[in-house]
């Protein structure tokens, strides 16, 4: 049989001079990814190929934290890819799970380029910044910077798309309007309030939940890590809020009191950074009703601290937000998320214990609950 290194014919040397072959390779991409990052423009908003680029250049660069996974496809066929940040846990413990998504709506460019800009943080502190790589020996963050990729690449294709929201789906019988509102098409109470049946609209809910690949993939993935994951973070704007569960007006979350606290927590450390203001609350209570969002089915399913973030502006410019304001608007995000995701962490890492959810089946649309954990009911699109 031939020989992989062929030292029969020319001995050990040949073989050292394979490996050494191996490990300049491996040296050299390791070297571009890093030169790659390093020159990316975070202040810059990037087309899907440029962001996908990217994602290819910091896995590269940063194999001892950084892998990628491809866990689903649009309804136009493109990878749904996702980066994972996360050192070896040094007593082989099972790690914890955080997940953060950006760009579920096509037109909040603003968000995808918080998605690449808090990567870039981690990357660039973890070394030397102690209780960072502590927690990223303990966590997994997950990182999805564009969920919606047919409707990001379809926002870049003219002036006139620009403000496009939905994904890109075919449009029912009887319709000639494309796309479904992914942030309605999840398993939360869907189709209940705040959304449309009307295929035309912008909070078009879908078929029923969970009709839209992109919505699918993101149930199944992070549904098999429930019990691991400490918190689901989704970044849209805009309005300067910060959202928690739920969107229906007569559901209050188990835990509602402490998912006030540590928002406004969040809220008050982002105000630090450049004097901004960000509201905390459910929806209904300041912004308005909606179901079948990422956020609520993720509280619903067990995770237990979820949240939304709409990020700047206030209205001036809205979705539209200026490239000088990336860098402003993700400084603050960031340390909002790294608020949050520090909290949860020392609380799992002191064995606190976490509120159960409430358990739940879903029945044309509605959300019949068994109580696990006391209960409280209460009575621009973004």
């Amino acid at each position: 049989m031939e020989n992989k290194f062929n030292t029969r014919k020319c001995g050990i040397g040949c073989m050292s001079l394979v490996i050494l072959s191996c490990v300049v390779d491996t040296s050299n991409s390791l070297v571009e990814g890093l030169e790659s990052t390093k020159s990316y423009d975070y202040t810059k908003y990037h087309p899907m190929a440029e962001i996908y680029r990217w994602m290819e250049d910091v896995e590269r660069g940063n194999p001892e934290l950084v892998s990628s996974s491809v866990y689903g496809h649009t309804f136009e066929g493109r990878n749904i890819t996702l980066l994972k940040l996360g050192l070896r846990n040094p007593e082989g413990r099972e790690k914890k799970v955080i997940w953060m998504d950006c760009g579920i709506h096509a037109r909040e460019w603003i968000a995808p380029a918080f998605c690449q800009w808090f990567v870039k943080e981690i990357l660039q502190s973890y070394k030397t910044n102690e209780k960072l790589e502590q927690m990223l020996q303990n966590l997994d963050i997950y990182v999805t910077p564009v969920i919606n990729v047919d409707g990001y690449i379809f926002t870049w294709a003219n002036d006139s798309t620009r403000l496009w929201r939905k994904s890109r789906s075919t449009p029912p019988a009887n319709s000639s309007c494309y796309g479904v509102d992914l942030n309605r098409n999840f398993n939360a109470n869907w189709g209940t309030v705040g959304v449309s049946f009307d295929s035309c609209s912008n909070t078009y809910c879908g078929k029923y939940a969970g009709s839209e690949p992109e919505a699918l993939a993101v149930m199944d993935f992070v549904g098999k890590m429930v019990n691991k994951t400490l918190c689901f973070l989704t970044i849209h704007s805009a309005g300067q809020l910060i959202l928690l569960p739920y969107g229906h007006p007569e559901i209050s979350a188990p835990n509602y009191n402490e998912l006030v606290s540590v928002g406004q927590t969040a809220a008050a450390e982002m105000k630090k950074v450049h004097g901004m203001d960000y509201t905390v609350g459910t929806s209904p209570q300041i912004l308005y009703p909606n179901s079948g969002s990422s956020r609520d089915w993720a509280r619903l399913t067990g995770i237990p601290f979820s949240y939304t973030f709409e990020l700047r502006d206030k209205g001036e410019f809205s979705h539209l937000l200026p490239e000088e304001q990336i860098q402003p608007a993700c400084e603050e995000a960031y340390v909002g998320a790294l608020s949050i995701i520090t909290y949860v962490h020392d609380k799992a890492l002191n064995n606190a214990a976490v509120p159960k959810v409430a358990r739940y089946t879903t029945v044309y649309g509605f959300a019949i609950f068994w109580i696990m954990a006391v209960f409280v009911t209460t009575g621009d699109l973004v």
